[in-house]
């Protein structure tokens, strides 16, 4: 289970360090993909491959939104590996997509985790903080109790 956050830096080269305690749950090999809100996803490959059987699912043939979803994904996933020090190369379209520069926060999410430029993710924790209880209601309401 992918869980908290990590600071890391990406270097020149666009290789990034996975957090150690995400690396036995992301494995040897794992996906990138675009994510919601200019972040990026990375998943396991077992969880990718649930993922995907969903968007392959879809009926892209006849519906735009299907396919602009499917697109979203899977037209910006790649395999990621670990090299012997436990850094990935983050390609440069994901890099520009994710605003990544040099400073990143990594989010673990349960079944994936999320890679955040760093001043982003900062900006997007204080708006969550500030209305957690209007959204903790909202969950409740939904069947979600803390």
């Amino acid at each position: 289970m992918l869980k908290g956050e990590y600071s890391h830096n990406i270097d020149a080269k666009g290789r990034l360090i996975i957090p150690a305690k995400f690396r036995d749950d992301l494995g040897e090999n794992f996906v990138i993909t675009k994510g919601m809100e200019n972040c990026l996803y990375v998943y396991p490959e077992n969880e990718w491959t649930a993922f995907e059987e969903q968007l392959n699912n879809l009926p892209t043939t006849t519906d735009k939104k299907a396919r602009a979803f499917a697109y979203f994904f899977q037209g910006s996933a790649t395999d990621g590996d670990l090299d012997k020090q436990g850094r990935t190369l983050i390609p440069s379209v994901l890099r520009t997509y994710a605003g990544l520069d040099k400073e990143v926060v990594f989010i673990g999410m349960g079944k994936r985790a999320e890679i955040w430029d760093k001043a982003r993710w900062d900006e997007k924790n204080a708006e969550v903080e500030l209305s957690i209880e209007d959204i903790a209601s909202d969950m409740e309401a939904n069947g979600f109790s803390i």
